[in-house]
């Protein structure tokens, strides 16, 4: 990824041929500080100081990515030429309000997680917004998540649709054990998971299985002797009220898409002073 490209792609949509509100404005140095206005975790705070730097302006950090914020404490302060800083600010604002969302709801999913099982992690998926996903991606790892496949090459996961097209689960799975030493496959019942377990599938997804299916499952998978020769994710159905319930199952990881599909920005302003 390089992210300096991708900075100039944000700022060319902005500002388009130019920012005709600020080019009336006497170009002199100004300084300004952007201020949180709710608590949460601060996350692309380095790509916003890369937003600044591209066009000329000086920055300085004062929140880390990571680092725990309350409303109204500034997270950078920038200087430079007020046209420059003016025609960043809501190219800025958009990427850490976004990145501080997925961070935050990120970080409280997994302190549940791991106030239940410290040994599951949460993991993010590909249901993230087109051309962010490096950024959706990156916000998760700040929370505490993990990122899972960045793309399709990443890994062989076998899914609802590729069984459907394929017409058989075991060829596919005898296909991709040629292919590769670790790859996925989605199940839905569990015979399916006995089977892939039983024929060595290296990471199993009960996909909408409760908690209580996926208790029988991880029972069944034990008495077999299968259980710790596979990790199991859950995923489907996952929401803030019922992951710890999840958690319990003893699932090594567990999915969702909401924390990069349905952000809860967090609140940032620029304000000159």
């Amino acid at each position: 990824m390089n992210v300096k490209k991708e900075i100039g792609r944000f700022l060319s949509e902005d500002v388009g041929r130019g920012d005709i509100t600020s080019s009336i404005l006497t170009n002199k140095r100004i300084s300004a500080k952007i201020i949180s206005r709710q608590t949460g975790i601060v996350a692309g705070i380095q790509f916003v100081k890369e937003i600044f730097l591209a066009n000329g302006c000086y920055t300085k950090i004062t929140k880390k990515d990571g680092s725990s914020i309350k409303q109204n404490q500034t997270v950078l302060v920038v200087s430079g030429p007020a046209r420059k800083i003016l025609s960043c600010e809501r190219t800025a604002l958009n990427l850490l309000s976004r990145m501080s969302g997925i961070a935050t709801q990120t970080s409280e999913l997994v302190n549940k997680i791991k106030s239940i099982n410290p040994k599951t992690d949460l993991y993010s998926t590909r249901k993230t917004a087109p051309g962010l996903r490096y950024f959706d991606k990156e916000a998760v790892v700040i929370g505490g998540g993990k990122k899972h496949r960045m793309t399709l090459e990443d890994m062989i996961m076998i899914k609802d649709n590729h069984i459907a097209t394929e017409g058989s689960l075991v060829r596919l799975i005898q296909k991709a054990k040629k292919r590769k030493k670790t790859f996925e496959v989605e199940v839905d019942t569990l015979t399916d998971a006995v089977l892939a377990a039983t024929l060595g599938v290296p990471i199993i997804m009960l996909d909408n299985f409760t908690p209580a299916r996926i208790q029988k499952t991880v029972t069944t998978l034990k008495k077999l002797g299968l259980r710790n020769k596979v990790k199991l994710e859950a995923s489907g159905g996952i929401n803030s009220q019922n992951i710890k319930q999840f958690a319990k199952t003893g699932v090594d990881m567990i999915s969702v898409g909401f924390i990069t599909n349905s952000v809860k920005a967090i609140d940032f302003s620029l304000e000159v002073k």
